[in-house]
């Protein structure tokens, strides 16, 4: 009968192509690998790898049932932390995967939850909204904080309060005004948040321009905010981006001004994978960063 340390040996071997190499993974002697493959095999009576290439490559029915495998092990964790945090909440480690121009709510999150918990700890992954959903979808995540649009199908939303969007320029630019219309941005150069794959905060930013009766000067696309922050600090140029990412990132050098005739609002949500089961800490710990986040909002 095929048991869990069977699928678990033959997921790493197809994840690693090598016996060798998910041997080392796993920590145990190449040649009892093999045998324990080779018993999996003569089981199921097929092939699962094809074993002429230097990488071992799956066969059609090892493709198939790599897939099957690879969610019953998913299941399997998932069984087991559920029943270890039935009681709990108060342990353990949290994952959470946020976009930089998010992490003003998340820090002050963070901070109210560890007076709470103090017993759990935080691993954090830092990438654009492409990257953090991508991380969910990996499971290498509980929960990942965004900037909207997404494709919400494949999610559960929670969604945060709205942001204005405000201009930040370089310190040493002379203006005659305390603060900006649209239109100046015709005549800088500017530096823009840009996702690595979809339409975002890029696309939001040129169509109100364009609104405004002009083609803007992009200088620089960057989905890292501190990176465009920095830049501005140098003097290349103008950016646009939310107020809360300012707030967090706020560098010598640069100088931050409302845009009077801008309606533009940044879209901040937290997404969950809706199949997967979300520890009782996430749960904890999404409950307070909701309350802060409407604190900080004024909401």
């Amino acid at each position: 009968m095929i048991d869990v340390k069977q699928l678990k040996y033959f997921v790493t071997i197809a994840e690693e192509g090598q016996i060798t190499k998910a041997a080392q993974k796993l920590h145990i002697a190449q040649p009892p690998l093999s045998q324990q493959l080779k018993q999996l095999e003569e089981e199921l009576g097929v092939p699962l790898f094809d074993r002429k290439a230097k990488k071992m490559e799956l066969t059609a029915p090892g493709k198939a049932f790599y897939e099957k495998a690879k969610r019953l092990l998913a299941q399997l964790d998932d069984a087991v932390a559920e029943v270890k945090e039935i009681e709990a909440g108060t342990a353990g480690t949290l994952s959470i995967g946020c976009v930089k121009s998010c992490f003003y709510y998340l820090a002050q999150a963070i901070r109210h939850f560890h007076e709470q918990a103090p017993n759990v700890t935080f691993h954090l992954r830092e990438g654009d909204t492409f990257s953090v959903c991508r991380l969910l979808q990996e499971r290498q995540i509980d929960i990942g904080i965004v900037r909207l649009p997404i494709d919400s199908a494949d999610y559960d939303v929670i969604h945060l309060p709205s942001d204005r969007y405000i201009a930040v320029l370089p310190e040493h630019w002379a203006l005659s005004k305390p603060y900006l219309s649209m239109r100046d941005f015709a005549d800088w150069p500017l530096l823009l948040l840009h996702r690595v794959h979809g339409a975002g905060q890029y696309e939001r930013v040129m169509e109100e321009c364009r609104r405004h009766g002009f083609e803007p000067n992009v200088l620089c696309e960057c989905p890292d905010a501190t990176i465009l922050l920095s830049l501005v600090a140098q003097g290349l140029g103008a950016t646009i981006v939310p107020q809360s990412t300012v707030a967090l990132f706020r560098l010598p050098g640069i100088k931050v001004l409302e845009i009077i005739d801008s309606s533009m609002t940044a879209e901040a949500a937290v997404i969950l994978d809706p199949q997967r089961y979300l520890p009782k800490s996430a749960r904890r710990f999404l409950d307070v960063l909701q309350t802060v986040s409407a604190r900080t909002s004024g909401g």
